[in-house]
């Protein structure tokens, strides 16, 4: 099996990975992939760009264990998992990932169990940034802490 995790301080290469993709396995029946941009919101003041945060080496660790998690779940060929962090522009995409299986509801399944626990469990602190010029921390919402819920119930 194929894990790659990557933690970009760049805009994410998406044709790169996914070509990258291509070459892991040649028995996959799925290949599931999940981008993930920065958008302005439905604020009234339009966000310009985000920040994330991280520490290194805890995050990817952390992102490690996601992974694991869920190639311990389903059945999977190749696992990628690719973050922006510092500064990103409205429009840019923020993650990418990629579930390859024999079968596609492992690969659909495995890859919005990995989406959701990178949204609340992976360390990144984002901070919007507006036009205004003011910026705020983002709060995890209560909708994302109860998607969390509903797999561990699935165990």
């Amino acid at each position: 099996m194929s894990i790659i995790v990557q933690i970009e301080p760049e805009v994410l290469n998406i044709n790169e990975y996914a070509d990258l993709a291509m070459h892991f396995n040649h028995d996959q029946g799925a290949q599931v992939t999940f981008t993930g941009f920065a958008r302005q919101h439905d604020y009234v003041e339009p966000i310009t760009h985000l920040y994330i945060e991280h520490y290194s080496q805890i995050t990817e660790n952390e992102i490690k264990s996601i992974v694991e998690k869920a190639r311990q779940r389903w059945v999977l060929n190749a696992i990628v998992v690719a973050h922006r962090v510092g500064k990103v522009v409205v429009g840019e995409p923020i993650v990418w990932v990629m579930t390859q299986s024999k079968h596609r509801i492992d690969a659909y399944q495995a890859n919005e169990f990995i989406m959701d626990y990178l949204k609340t469990s992976a360390p990144f602190w984002k901070q919007e940034h507006f036009e205004n010029g003011e910026s705020h921390w983002v709060v995890a919402k209560k909708s994302d802490q109860n998607k969390i819920k509903k797999w561990s119930m699935s165990l």
